[in-house]
């Protein structure tokens, strides 16, 4: 006998106006999509993702928010910290702390949304590979100017 199998229907997601903090659902809807982002990454990025890793979080700290100047925690979607690899030298000094990038999920998922209170998965998946290269342009060394230039401003 054989059985068949139904997809499973994908329901829009839709995020809380009020809330103040990410949920759980939010948060495993974001993962999912990041994971799909990533896989489909030039390799390039990958390779240097394993020299510098991703970190992702529900939002920027106070902290993070006061050295970047951000003063809606939605706005700021991801940040390099770390020595840009045009300005490693080999003499330079090791208490540099290791390079990182920084993923935001509140800021992504809202960047995504549409007027009808639903995220656009399409918007959401651009947003999230367009974020990723720009970090990781910031440590091959590239400028906010140059990323604009092509494209990933």
């Amino acid at each position: 006998m054989q059985r068949r199998t139904r997809k499973k229907a994908v329901k829009p997601h839709r995020l809380n106006y009020l809330a103040r903090a990410m949920d759980k659902h939010s948060r495993r809807y974001f993962d999912r999509i990041l994971e799909e982002v990533i896989e489909e990454l030039p390799q390039l990025v990958r390779d240097a993702m394993d020299k510098v890793p991703l970190y992702v979080e529900d939002y920027p700290s106070r902290r993070v928010m006061r050295q970047t100047g951000i003063r809606n925690r939605r706005e700021l979607w991801g940040l390099f910290t770390g020595v840009p690899l045009n300005e490693k030298h080999f003499d330079a000094p090791s208490v540099t702390l290791p390079d990182r990038v920084t993923i935001y999920r509140e800021g992504l998922l809202w960047s995504a949304v549409g007027r009808d209170g639903y995220v656009d998965e399409k918007r959401l998946k651009k947003q999230i590979r367009i974020t990723i290269l720009h970090e990781y342009g910031h440590y091959y060394g590239m400028t906010e100017e140059e990323l604009e230039q092509y494209g990933y401003g």
